[in-house]
């Protein structure tokens, strides 16, 4: 029960929600809201870590359903003030690439992590994912509308992954662990790109 109500929540939230995110373009604080609904799907990076967050989640169920996209917003909210406030974390790019490379392999080798292991993990990698969203603030755009941008559109491709995995799961046999697992193999193999520079 729990299983279908997110994969409904998250379809309709995917329908619906960017379409009224840009509906209102530059008027008061929305083009603000507008950058930071943007910048998390503008770059492969972004999407790819965001999608496996959801994926990792489905595939651990349970608590981690919530509790995992949760803490990856709350930390990636904490990360983007460091970056609004120019705060230097050391590494941004090759984090934010790690974070693809290894929860694409998370995935891709079924790891049963431990709920807190799993929210430890995904925490670290939001610190990264925030401050570029943050340090990449256009200087004329509103800063809270901007992190209520980011935040929905992470969010959002949580519960695309979330949705994937909890399809996937629907399968007999198999087949649905199998397409979860390519899936993650994939994104590992595109992390290895990023870290590399030929992505």
């Amino acid at each position: 029960m729990l299983q279908k109500t997110v994969l409904r929540v998250g379809a309709a939230a995917l329908v619906l929600l960017p379409g009224a995110a840009f509906a209102h373009t530059g008027v008061g604080h929305a083009s603000g809201f507008v950058h930071g609904f943007a910048h998390p799907v503008s770059g492969l990076d972004h999407i790819l870590a965001m999608v496996m967050v959801g994926l990792f989640a489905a595939r651990l169920g349970g608590r981690a359903l919530w509790l995992l996209p949760i803490t990856f917003v709350a930390v990636m909210a904490l990360g983007g003030a460091l970056g609004v406030a120019g705060v230097t974390v050391p590494f941004v790019e090759t984090g934010i690439a790690l974070s693809v490379l290894v929860l694409g392999a998370v995935v891709a080798l079924n790891v049963k992590a431990p709920t807190a292991a799993a929210m430890g993990l995904v925490g670290l990698f939001a610190i990264f994912h925030g401050h570029a969203h943050g340090a990449e603030m256009p200087e004329d755009a509103g800063g809270l509308a901007y992190a209520a941008g980011f935040m929905l559109a992470t969010a959002l491709l949580h519960g695309a992954g979330l949705a994937l995995g909890l399809s996937l799961g629907r399968f007999e046999g198999r087949k649905g662990a199998l397409a979860a697992r390519s899936a993650g193999g994939l994104v590992a193999v595109a992390g290895v790109g990023l870290l590399a520079g030929v992505l």
